[in-house]
């Protein structure tokens, strides 16, 4: 009898802590990144009342009689699937689509979440609002030439994100050409005055033109702008000239670089003759001493601007040794300009945007864009071993395994969604008929001890 009670006893003690867990799942069913839990039972030890028999020549094998002393808690385990995806549009709100954690960090204790309301606090760090927890990532460094970058491969660090800082202006390196130079126009007569053959450029009748004028802004260390012009004309078959001018620049020398020990540059010289196939493609460029047949073709501009005795230079990238992919010869309408140059005035951060890879980019002013950092995600050998920290956080215990740490959608991590927050993964309909197995379960274990108890009673009875 007294074994009947004990057994009732554990098991109302063991659905007790079922139902905890299920109320605990239903009070975070809108818990952001809230992970639901269940409970496992396994019996206890059972009482040995007559051990195992092997069979005998006349009789056969006897199995064990053993009387069971109830049942106890066998794990609550963490169940880690993904919960469905709430759209917000809020960019500092984060949802990760598959594997992974966020990394936040208290001080020099370090925590993992999967709940993603973040923002950015009046000192420009990223944090979880709620706690003051800073979110981990790789910030972007800048190069020599202003460029900023991030290596994923280093130490995780606080994320920054300097709204409203200021962006220096950078001066222009490059100027990439593209597109085409039209074949079907004669050449201009290589006796021809400069104003004849500014004339044949600019025609106003498309059919007389014989060259084109191509023109891109660019940009001193100052961010002050320099209109950079090249005037292009036919002067032979499958042969161009061109002829550059900038605004405000002195002493403009174009200089093709030779091979090495074999270069010459000629002071004052602004012209230089681009060679192509019968096909259309750029096969070399020269300015009358140096040339360049293969690979990638380009003339250095080298200047000095008003009041300035530093020289300056920009490279101008004219395309591939026989490729079409920068200025080619076909017959078609002119159609070539400079379409790209790295330079930019300085600028003011005004808002930023986070990719799937969590790169966040800042969106400036002046309209360039540059990475300002990346947010680090984590993920583990068994996740389920995570110990809760509370506030939505886990912590690092003996059965989960040290973190691994990468960048979202490499080695198994999952991707991450701006403007998104990922909602509990508890199911109402799970966990309300859980709750009514946990009653009956309950109720079940309390007639046992009610039976017993009666049982007893009648013992006791016998003695009248």
């Amino acid at each position: 009898m007294m074994r009947t009670l004990y057994s009732g006893v554990s098991g109302l003690k063991n659905h007790q802590i079922r139902m905890d867990v299920v109320s605990n799942n239903i009070s975070n069913v809108n818990t952001t990144g809230f992970k639901s839990e269940r409970v496992n039972f396994q019996d206890m030890i059972s009482q040995l009342m007559q051990g195992a028999a092997e069979p005998k020549a006349n009789v056969g094998g006897v199995n064990p009689k053993q009387v069971g002393l109830g049942s106890m808690v066998a794990a609550i385990d963490k169940l880690m699937t993904q919960g469905a995806l709430q759209t917000t549009g809020k960019n500092t709100d984060l949802a990760i689509a598959g594997e992974g954690f966020f990394i936040v960090k208290d001080g020099d204790k370090e925590f993992y979440t999967r709940a993603g309301a973040f923002d950015v606090d009046k000192d420009g760090n990223f944090v979880n609002p709620a706690n003051g927890m800073k979110v981990q990532g790789w910030n972007a460094q800048k190069d020599a030439k202003g460029n900023r970058s991030v290596n994923p491969a280093g130490q995780i660090e606080d994320i920054y994100i300097p709204l409203y800082a200021k962006e220096p202006a950078k001066e222009t390196s490059f100027v990439r050409f593209k597109s085409n130079l039209n074949s079907a126009v004669q050449p201009v007569p290589a006796g021809a005055t400069d104003e004849e053959r500014y004339a044949m450029i600019t025609a106003a009748d498309p059919k007389q033109r014989r060259g084109h004028i191509t023109s891109i802004v660019t940009y001193d260390d100052q961010g002050r702008e320099h209109t950079l012009k090249v005037y292009m004309w036919k002067s032979d078959t499958n042969k161009w000239t061109a002829s550059v001018s900038m605004t405000n620049a002195e002493q403009l020398t174009v200089d093709v670089l030779g091979p090495a020990g074999q270069n010459t540059t000629v002071p004052g010289n602004t012209r230089f003759e681009l060679s192509f196939t019968p096909d259309g493609k750029l096969t070399s460029v020269s300015d009358g001493t140096d040339a360049q047949q293969d690979g990638s073709l380009a003339a250095n501009l080298s200047f000095r601007l008003n009041g300035n005795p530093e020289v300056r230079n920009i490279q101008l990238r004219l395309g591939q040794a026989g490729e079409v992919d920068g200025i080619t010869q076909f017959s078609s309408d002119f159609t070539t300009k400079a379409v790209e140059q790295d330079g930019y005035t300085m600028g003011y951060m005004e808002s930023f945007v986070i990719d799937p890879s969590g790169v966040i980019t800042g969106i400036f002013s002046n309209g360039v864009q540059q990475p300002l950092a990346q947010i680090a995600l984590a993920n583990f050998t068994n996740p389920e071993g995570l110990t809760k920290a509370g506030d939505n956080n886990f912590m690092v215990s003996n059965n989960s395994g040290d973190p691994l740490v990468g960048e979202a959608g490499i080695a198994g991590l999952g991707k991450i969604n701006a403007g998104f927050l990922e909602m509990s993964n508890v199911d109402l309909a799970d966990q309300f008929t859980d709750m009514i197995v946990t009653q009956r379960g309950f109720q079940a274990n309390s007639r046992s001890i009610t039976t017993a108890d009666q049982m007893i009673q009648e013992l006791l009875g016998l003695k009248r």
